[in-house]
Protein backbone atom coordinates (compact mmCIF):
# COMPACT_ATOMS: atom_id res chain seq x y z
CA UNK A 1 0.00 0.00 0.00
CA UNK A 2 1.14 3.25 -0.99
CA UNK A 3 0.76 6.87 0.59
CA UNK A 4 -0.99 9.82 0.39
CA UNK A 5 0.16 13.10 0.48
CA UNK A 6 -0.57 13.94 4.07
CA UNK A 7 0.92 10.61 4.95
CA UNK A 8 4.44 11.31 3.06
CA UNK A 9 4.61 15.01 4.88
CA UNK A 10 3.78 13.21 8.48
CA UNK A 11 6.97 11.17 7.33
CA UNK A 12 9.32 14.13 6.16
CA UNK A 13 8.36 16.28 9.16
CA UNK A 14 8.74 13.53 11.90
CA UNK A 15 11.72 11.15 9.95
CA UNK A 16 14.40 11.15 12.91
CA UNK A 17 11.39 9.98 15.31
CA UNK A 18 10.52 7.14 12.95
CA UNK A 19 13.70 5.74 12.85
CA UNK A 20 14.76 5.36 16.18
CA UNK A 21 11.02 4.32 16.71
CA UNK A 22 11.24 1.71 14.56
CA UNK A 23 14.79 0.49 14.88
CA UNK A 24 14.25 -2.49 16.96
CA UNK A 25 10.84 -3.34 15.80
CA UNK A 26 10.89 -7.34 13.98
CA UNK A 27 8.56 -6.28 11.33
CA UNK A 28 7.76 -10.03 10.19
CA UNK A 29 4.62 -11.11 8.97
CA UNK A 30 3.97 -12.49 12.75
CA UNK A 31 4.49 -9.34 14.57
CA UNK A 32 3.01 -6.63 12.05
CA UNK A 33 -0.20 -7.06 14.24
CA UNK A 34 1.73 -5.56 17.30
CA UNK A 35 3.86 -3.58 15.03
CA UNK A 36 1.22 -1.36 14.23
CA UNK A 37 -0.68 -1.34 17.65
CA UNK A 38 2.98 -0.43 19.02
CA UNK A 39 3.40 2.75 16.49
CA UNK A 40 -0.48 3.67 16.56
CA UNK A 41 0.57 3.93 20.16
CA UNK A 42 3.57 6.05 19.41
CA UNK A 43 2.66 8.02 16.24
CA UNK A 44 -1.35 8.13 16.35
CA UNK A 45 -3.53 6.98 13.04
CA UNK A 46 0.00 7.98 10.92
CA UNK A 47 1.34 4.39 12.34
CA UNK A 48 0.09 2.08 9.89
CA UNK A 49 1.97 4.79 7.46
CA UNK A 50 5.42 4.60 9.47
CA UNK A 51 4.84 0.74 9.54
CA UNK A 52 4.95 0.78 5.75
CA UNK A 53 7.87 2.82 5.60
CA UNK A 54 9.98 0.27 7.98
CA UNK A 55 8.71 -2.87 6.29
CA UNK A 56 9.48 -0.90 2.78
CA UNK A 57 13.26 0.03 4.42
CA UNK A 58 13.75 -3.59 5.68
CA UNK A 59 12.55 -4.88 2.29
CA UNK A 60 15.59 -3.16 0.62
CA UNK A 61 18.48 -3.22 3.00
CA UNK A 62 21.62 -2.76 1.65
CA UNK A 63 20.16 -2.21 -1.31
CA UNK A 64 18.82 1.18 -1.08
CA UNK A 65 19.96 4.25 1.59
CA UNK A 66 17.47 3.80 5.01
CA UNK A 67 16.96 6.85 5.25
CA UNK A 68 14.91 7.02 2.59
CA UNK A 69 11.15 7.82 1.92
CA UNK A 70 9.61 4.66 -0.04
CA UNK A 71 6.69 2.63 0.52
CA UNK A 72 6.27 -1.81 -0.36
CA UNK A 73 5.02 -0.62 -4.17
CA UNK A 74 8.12 1.59 -4.89
CA UNK A 75 10.51 -0.61 -2.88
CA UNK A 76 9.50 -3.35 -5.42
CA UNK A 77 9.06 -1.20 -8.78
CA UNK A 78 12.81 1.02 -8.16
CA UNK A 79 15.98 0.05 -9.80
CA UNK A 80 18.95 -1.09 -8.40
CA UNK A 81 21.28 1.83 -7.78
CA UNK A 82 24.22 0.08 -9.57
CA UNK A 83 22.09 -0.75 -12.43
CA UNK A 84 21.21 3.23 -12.54
CA UNK A 85 24.48 3.96 -11.59
CA UNK A 86 25.78 2.39 -14.97
CA UNK A 87 22.94 3.88 -17.11
CA UNK A 88 23.95 7.20 -15.81
CA UNK A 89 27.39 6.52 -16.94
CA UNK A 90 26.74 5.96 -20.31
CA UNK A 91 24.64 8.55 -20.85
CA UNK A 92 27.46 10.84 -19.89
CA UNK A 93 29.79 9.04 -21.86
CA UNK A 94 27.36 8.79 -25.20
CA UNK A 95 26.34 12.74 -25.02
CA UNK A 96 29.18 14.73 -22.52
CA UNK A 97 29.44 16.64 -19.43
CA UNK A 98 26.95 18.51 -18.19
CA UNK A 99 23.75 17.42 -19.94
CA UNK A 100 19.96 17.59 -18.50
CA UNK A 101 18.61 14.55 -17.89
CA UNK A 102 14.89 14.78 -17.78
CA UNK A 103 13.53 11.54 -16.08
CA UNK A 104 9.20 11.98 -16.83
CA UNK A 105 8.59 8.95 -14.44
CA UNK A 106 10.86 9.81 -11.59
CA UNK A 107 9.18 7.80 -8.54
CA UNK A 108 11.09 8.05 -5.32
CA UNK A 109 14.19 9.53 -7.31
CA UNK A 110 16.59 6.48 -7.66
CA UNK A 111 17.90 7.77 -11.40
CA UNK A 112 17.88 11.27 -9.83
CA UNK A 113 21.28 10.12 -7.36
CA UNK A 114 22.96 8.08 -10.12
CA UNK A 115 22.43 11.40 -12.50
CA UNK A 116 23.41 13.23 -9.93
CA UNK A 117 26.55 11.10 -8.83
CA UNK A 118 27.64 11.28 -12.09
CA UNK A 119 27.91 15.31 -12.27
CA UNK A 120 24.88 15.66 -14.67
CA UNK A 121 21.93 18.24 -14.32
CA UNK A 122 18.64 16.40 -13.58
CA UNK A 123 15.15 17.14 -13.67
CA UNK A 124 12.23 14.64 -12.64
CA UNK A 125 8.26 14.42 -13.13
CA UNK A 126 5.74 12.21 -12.14
CA UNK A 127 1.97 12.13 -12.51
CA UNK A 128 1.65 10.99 -8.81
CA UNK A 129 2.07 13.57 -5.92
CA UNK A 130 3.02 11.16 -3.20
CA UNK A 131 5.61 9.47 -5.09
CA UNK A 132 7.07 13.27 -6.30
CA UNK A 133 6.72 14.35 -2.51
CA UNK A 134 9.37 11.13 -1.69
CA UNK A 135 11.76 11.78 -4.73
CA UNK A 136 12.22 15.01 -3.14
CA UNK A 137 13.40 14.32 -0.18
CA UNK A 138 14.97 11.75 -1.12
CA UNK A 139 17.12 14.17 -3.21
CA UNK A 140 17.48 16.33 -0.59
CA UNK A 141 19.53 13.95 0.64
CA UNK A 142 22.49 13.59 -1.79
CA UNK A 143 25.32 15.78 -0.96
CA UNK A 144 25.18 17.84 -4.52
CA UNK A 145 21.88 19.07 -2.64
CA UNK A 146 22.96 19.58 0.68
CA UNK A 147 26.11 21.25 -0.61
CA UNK A 148 24.34 24.16 -2.60
CA UNK A 149 21.62 23.92 -0.05
CA UNK A 150 19.19 23.86 -3.10
CA UNK A 151 16.35 21.77 -3.62
CA UNK A 152 15.96 19.18 -6.44
CA UNK A 153 14.41 20.39 -9.55
CA UNK A 154 10.93 18.35 -9.77
CA UNK A 155 7.84 18.51 -11.01
CA UNK A 156 4.23 17.24 -10.85
CA UNK A 157 3.66 16.42 -15.07
CA UNK A 158 1.80 13.41 -16.62
CA UNK A 159 5.19 11.32 -18.51
CA UNK A 160 2.82 11.48 -22.17
CA UNK A 161 2.15 15.61 -21.66
CA UNK A 162 5.40 17.37 -22.23
CA UNK A 163 6.16 19.80 -19.42
CA UNK A 164 9.34 21.28 -19.61
CA UNK A 165 11.70 21.60 -23.41
CA UNK A 166 15.32 21.85 -23.68
CA UNK A 167 16.68 18.06 -21.89
CA UNK A 168 19.43 16.55 -23.81
CA UNK A 169 17.80 12.74 -22.90
CA UNK A 170 14.76 11.25 -21.44
CA UNK A 171 15.07 8.58 -19.11
CA UNK A 172 11.59 6.74 -18.88
CA UNK A 173 10.33 3.94 -16.58
CA UNK A 174 6.75 2.67 -17.42
CA UNK A 175 4.65 0.23 -15.22
CA UNK A 176 5.41 -3.26 -15.95
CA UNK A 177 2.44 -5.22 -13.65
CA UNK A 178 -1.41 -4.71 -14.25
CA UNK A 179 -3.30 -6.10 -11.71
CA UNK A 180 -0.40 -7.94 -10.41
CA UNK A 181 0.75 -9.13 -13.74
CA UNK A 182 3.82 -9.11 -15.85
CA UNK A 183 3.15 -6.99 -19.18
CA UNK A 184 5.31 -8.08 -22.20
CA UNK A 185 3.69 -6.34 -24.77
CA UNK A 186 5.58 -3.32 -25.49
CA UNK A 187 2.21 -1.48 -26.54
CA UNK A 188 0.47 -2.51 -23.01
CA UNK A 189 3.23 -0.77 -20.94
CA UNK A 190 2.02 2.05 -18.72
CA UNK A 191 2.48 4.75 -20.12
CA UNK A 192 2.54 2.97 -23.24
CA UNK A 193 6.03 2.99 -25.06
CA UNK A 194 4.81 3.49 -28.84
CA UNK A 195 2.83 6.70 -27.25
CA UNK A 196 6.06 7.61 -24.99
CA UNK A 197 8.37 7.57 -28.27
CA UNK A 198 5.99 9.67 -30.18
CA UNK A 199 5.99 11.97 -27.21
CA UNK A 200 9.76 11.98 -27.19
CA UNK A 201 10.34 12.02 -30.84
CA UNK A 202 12.86 14.88 -31.16
CA UNK A 203 15.20 13.95 -27.82
CA UNK A 204 17.45 10.04 -27.48
CA UNK A 205 15.22 8.15 -24.92
CA UNK A 206 16.44 5.81 -22.41
CA UNK A 207 13.29 3.22 -21.64
CA UNK A 208 13.48 0.62 -19.09
CA UNK A 209 11.29 -2.29 -19.32
CA UNK A 210 10.56 -5.88 -17.63
CA UNK A 211 13.10 -8.42 -19.42
CA UNK A 212 11.12 -10.32 -20.28
CA UNK A 213 9.38 -7.64 -23.04
CA UNK A 214 9.29 -7.96 -26.71
CA UNK A 215 11.94 -5.99 -27.64
CA UNK A 216 12.78 -7.25 -31.07
CA UNK A 217 11.91 -4.78 -33.34
CA UNK A 218 13.66 -2.29 -30.89
CA UNK A 219 16.18 -0.15 -33.64
CA UNK A 220 18.56 1.34 -30.78
CA UNK A 221 20.21 -0.38 -28.11
CA UNK A 222 19.24 -2.98 -26.29
CA UNK A 223 20.76 -3.46 -22.64
CA UNK A 224 19.78 -6.39 -20.14
CA UNK A 225 21.24 -5.97 -16.28
CA UNK A 226 21.39 -8.21 -13.70
CA UNK A 227 22.43 -7.78 -10.58
CA UNK A 228 23.90 -10.69 -8.35
CA UNK A 229 22.37 -13.26 -11.11
CA UNK A 230 18.99 -11.70 -10.59
CA UNK A 231 17.69 -10.40 -14.31
CA UNK A 232 16.49 -6.95 -12.56
CA UNK A 233 15.45 -4.93 -16.69
CA UNK A 234 16.15 -4.74 -20.23
CA UNK A 235 16.48 -0.72 -21.00
CA UNK A 236 15.87 0.04 -24.52
CA UNK A 237 18.23 3.14 -25.87
CA UNK A 238 17.99 5.21 -28.58
CA UNK A 239 20.63 5.15 -30.96
CA UNK A 240 22.33 8.28 -30.35
CA UNK A 241 22.89 6.82 -27.35
CA UNK A 242 24.30 3.75 -28.28
CA UNK A 243 28.02 3.11 -30.21
CA UNK A 244 26.79 1.06 -32.54
CA UNK A 245 26.28 -1.99 -30.89
CA UNK A 246 22.57 -3.22 -30.87
CA UNK A 247 22.53 -5.79 -27.97
CA UNK A 248 24.43 -5.60 -24.37
CA UNK A 249 24.73 -7.42 -21.23
CA UNK A 250 25.23 -5.79 -17.88
CA UNK A 251 26.40 -7.94 -15.49
CA UNK A 252 27.19 -7.13 -11.77
CA UNK A 253 27.94 -9.13 -9.12
CA UNK A 254 29.25 -7.49 -6.04
CA UNK A 255 31.51 -4.67 -6.96
CA UNK A 256 32.26 -6.18 -10.04
CA UNK A 257 30.81 -5.13 -13.06
CA UNK A 258 30.88 -6.42 -16.29
CA UNK A 259 29.56 -5.00 -19.83
CA UNK A 260 29.67 -7.25 -23.07
CA UNK A 261 28.19 -6.09 -26.35
CA UNK A 262 27.17 -7.55 -30.07
CA UNK A 263 30.32 -5.79 -31.51
CA UNK A 264 32.56 -8.88 -30.20
CA UNK A 265 33.35 -11.57 -31.78
CA UNK A 266 30.98 -14.28 -32.50
CA UNK A 267 32.39 -17.37 -34.33
CA UNK A 268 31.03 -16.20 -37.78
CA UNK A 269 27.75 -18.48 -37.54
CA UNK A 270 30.90 -22.15 -37.09
CA UNK A 271 30.22 -24.49 -34.45
CA UNK A 272 31.34 -23.58 -31.18
CA UNK A 273 30.33 -27.24 -30.15
CA UNK A 274 33.10 -29.69 -28.09
CA UNK A 275 33.43 -31.92 -25.84
CA UNK A 276 32.73 -30.91 -22.18
CA UNK A 277 36.03 -29.51 -20.43
CA UNK A 278 36.96 -28.98 -16.76
CA UNK A 279 34.15 -27.03 -15.81
CA UNK A 280 30.18 -26.74 -17.19
CA UNK A 281 29.16 -23.02 -17.38
CA UNK A 282 25.94 -21.28 -16.70
CA UNK A 283 25.99 -17.97 -18.41
CA UNK A 284 24.54 -15.14 -16.71
CA UNK A 285 20.50 -14.52 -17.65
CA UNK A 286 21.37 -11.13 -19.44
CA UNK A 287 23.88 -12.48 -21.31
CA UNK A 288 21.54 -15.01 -22.18
CA UNK A 289 18.66 -12.96 -22.77
CA UNK A 290 20.91 -10.40 -24.63
CA UNK A 291 21.66 -13.37 -27.11
CA UNK A 292 25.18 -13.06 -26.52
CA UNK A 293 26.10 -16.41 -25.39
CA UNK A 294 28.81 -17.20 -28.37
CA UNK A 295 30.52 -13.69 -27.56
CA UNK A 296 30.64 -14.61 -24.29
CA UNK A 297 32.33 -17.73 -24.84
CA UNK A 298 34.66 -16.57 -27.34
CA UNK A 299 35.71 -13.89 -25.27
CA UNK A 300 36.56 -15.90 -21.79
CA UNK A 301 37.77 -18.54 -23.89
CA UNK A 302 35.11 -21.31 -23.87
CA UNK A 303 33.16 -23.48 -25.99
CA UNK A 304 29.45 -24.95 -25.70
CA UNK A 305 27.74 -28.28 -25.34
CA UNK A 306 25.38 -27.55 -27.98
CA UNK A 307 25.26 -24.68 -30.45
CA UNK A 308 21.50 -24.59 -29.44
CA UNK A 309 21.86 -24.58 -25.66
CA UNK A 310 22.86 -21.55 -23.64
CA UNK A 311 25.48 -23.89 -21.60
CA UNK A 312 29.03 -23.41 -22.05
CA UNK A 313 32.38 -25.37 -20.92
CA UNK A 314 35.79 -25.10 -20.77
CA UNK A 315 38.80 -25.54 -18.51
CA UNK A 316 38.27 -22.30 -16.40
CA UNK A 317 35.63 -20.43 -14.72
CA UNK A 318 35.41 -17.01 -15.52
CA UNK A 319 36.70 -13.79 -13.54
CA UNK A 320 33.64 -13.06 -10.97
CA UNK A 321 31.28 -15.99 -11.61
CA UNK A 322 31.15 -19.89 -11.10
CA UNK A 323 30.45 -23.05 -12.42
CA UNK A 324 30.65 -26.71 -11.50
CA UNK A 325 33.49 -29.01 -12.10
CA UNK A 326 32.67 -31.75 -14.78
CA UNK A 327 32.60 -35.61 -13.58
CA UNK A 328 30.70 -37.77 -15.96
CA UNK A 329 27.63 -37.77 -18.63
CA UNK A 330 24.78 -40.21 -18.04
CA UNK A 331 21.48 -40.89 -19.70
CA UNK A 332 18.77 -39.34 -17.52
CA UNK A 333 17.19 -43.01 -17.24
CA UNK A 334 20.61 -43.64 -15.02
CA UNK A 335 21.12 -40.45 -12.74
CA UNK A 336 19.32 -42.17 -10.04
CA UNK A 337 21.94 -44.98 -9.89
CA UNK A 338 24.57 -42.63 -10.84
CA UNK A 339 24.05 -40.38 -7.96
CA UNK A 340 22.99 -43.19 -5.20
CA UNK A 341 26.91 -44.77 -5.97
CA UNK A 342 28.35 -41.42 -5.38
CA UNK A 343 26.44 -41.05 -1.95
CA UNK A 344 25.00 -38.41 -2.89
CA UNK A 345 22.47 -36.26 -0.61
CA UNK A 346 22.09 -33.31 -1.99
CA UNK A 347 22.20 -31.66 -5.52
CA UNK A 348 21.86 -28.58 -7.19
CA UNK A 349 19.52 -28.83 -10.50
CA UNK A 350 20.14 -26.65 -13.45
CA UNK A 351 17.69 -27.66 -16.54
CA UNK A 352 17.68 -26.07 -19.96
CA UNK A 353 16.35 -27.59 -23.64
CA UNK A 354 14.68 -30.55 -21.80
CA UNK A 355 11.16 -30.65 -20.68
CA UNK A 356 12.16 -32.05 -17.06
CA UNK A 357 10.71 -30.13 -13.55
CA UNK A 358 13.41 -29.93 -10.82
CA UNK A 359 11.59 -30.59 -7.94
CA UNK A 360 9.96 -33.48 -8.98
CA UNK A 361 13.30 -34.61 -10.44
CA UNK A 362 14.43 -34.32 -7.26
CA UNK A 363 11.98 -36.19 -5.61
CA UNK A 364 12.47 -38.78 -7.59
CA UNK A 365 16.14 -39.26 -6.81
CA UNK A 366 15.37 -40.03 -3.38
CA UNK A 367 18.96 -39.21 -2.23
CA UNK A 368 20.24 -41.02 0.89
CA UNK A 369 23.70 -39.77 1.31
CA UNK A 370 25.57 -36.80 1.99
CA UNK A 371 28.12 -35.58 -0.27
CA UNK A 372 26.46 -32.20 -2.24
CA UNK A 373 26.56 -32.34 -5.77
CA UNK A 374 25.07 -30.67 -8.88
CA UNK A 375 23.39 -31.86 -12.33
CA UNK A 376 22.77 -30.22 -14.93
CA UNK A 377 20.24 -31.75 -17.27
CA UNK A 378 20.45 -30.66 -21.30
CA UNK A 379 20.31 -31.51 -24.34
CA UNK A 380 23.30 -32.29 -26.43
CA UNK A 381 22.26 -32.86 -30.38
CA UNK A 382 19.33 -35.52 -30.02
CA UNK A 383 20.35 -36.88 -26.70
CA UNK A 384 18.74 -35.77 -23.54
CA UNK A 385 21.93 -36.09 -21.04
CA UNK A 386 22.42 -35.55 -17.32
CA UNK A 387 25.97 -33.84 -16.79
CA UNK A 388 26.58 -34.60 -13.10
CA UNK A 389 29.37 -32.02 -11.43
CA UNK A 390 30.75 -31.20 -8.49
CA UNK A 391 29.07 -28.78 -6.47
CA UNK A 392 28.95 -24.69 -7.36
CA UNK A 393 32.28 -23.64 -7.18
CA UNK A 394 33.55 -20.38 -7.69
CA UNK A 395 36.39 -18.16 -9.36
CA UNK A 396 38.85 -15.94 -6.88
CA UNK A 397 37.10 -12.98 -7.52
CA UNK A 398 33.54 -14.20 -7.27
CA UNK A 399 31.91 -12.26 -4.94
CA UNK A 400 28.49 -14.91 -4.76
Amino acid sequence: MSFDVAEVHFLTDNAPQITAATADLALSKKSMISDIAALRDTFGDQGRAVAELAGARRSVAGKLPQEWLLCHDSAQQTTPMAVSAERARRLKEALGEGVLVHDVTCSIGTEGHAVLDAGLHYLGSDIDMPRLLMAQFNLSLHPSSAASGGKPELLQADALVPATTGADVIIADPARRNNGRRITDPAQLLPPLPSLLETWSSTPIAVKCAPGVDFSGWQGLVSLASVDGGVKEACLYSPQLAQGETREAVVIRGDHLDCLNDLLEDGGGESLAREPGDFIIDPDGAIVRAGLVRHYAIREGLWMLDDRIAYLTGNRIPEGTSGFRFLEEVPLKKLKSALAALKAGSVEILVRGVDVDPDQLRKKLQLKGSAPFAVVVTRIGSRGVALICGPREFSSAATL
